[in-house]
């Protein structure tokens, strides 16, 4: 699929691209909602650390419930996962994003067509882009700093 090398492993939760798709996929088929994109950052926290999800979804949807219930599939998915969520990796943040902002975004890039796909994990410069993209559409959005 051209994803399987993303992973996130900020404390040692060790979190594949697999596992992200099935949380996803578990919490959106509970929901009956439908997730056509997202993307995860590890941020920090409170000197510990955080996953910030950012998916993309036009059903109506809770953010706070989506975050809780992605949360409690991948403690079921990924023992490490469960281990650090009681330890340095403190919260999972999530806003809930059209899909066009991911596709927009994207463009901005100029990687448009099949073969450009929307990282599933952001870090460094292409994190940075997209907080800055995403406040320059909506100033108010609560991102990390």
């Amino acid at each position: 699929t051209g994803r399987t090398k993303h992973f996130l492993s900020l404390v040692g939760e060790h979190l594949s691209v697999e596992n992200m798709n099935k949380a996803i996929q578990l919490a959106s088929e509970e929901l009956n909602i439908c997730i056509p994109e997202f993307t995860v950052a590890g941020v920090p926290y409170d000197n510990f650390f955080a996953h910030h999800w950012y998916v993309a979804c036009d059903d109506k949807v809770d953010a706070v419930q989506l975050a809780k219930l992605i949360d409690e599939k991948l403690k079921a998915l990924n023992d490490d996962y469960a281990v650090e969520r009681r330890s340095a990796l403190k919260d999972v943040r999530l806003n809930v994003l059209s899909e066009k902002q991911f596709m927009d975004f994207m463009q901005a890039k100029g990687k448009v067509g099949g073969q450009h796909k929307f990282p599933r994990v952001l870090k460094g410069s292409m994190l940075d882009d997209w907080h800055k993209f995403l406040k320059a559409q909506d100033p108010t959005l609560s991102i990390p700093a």
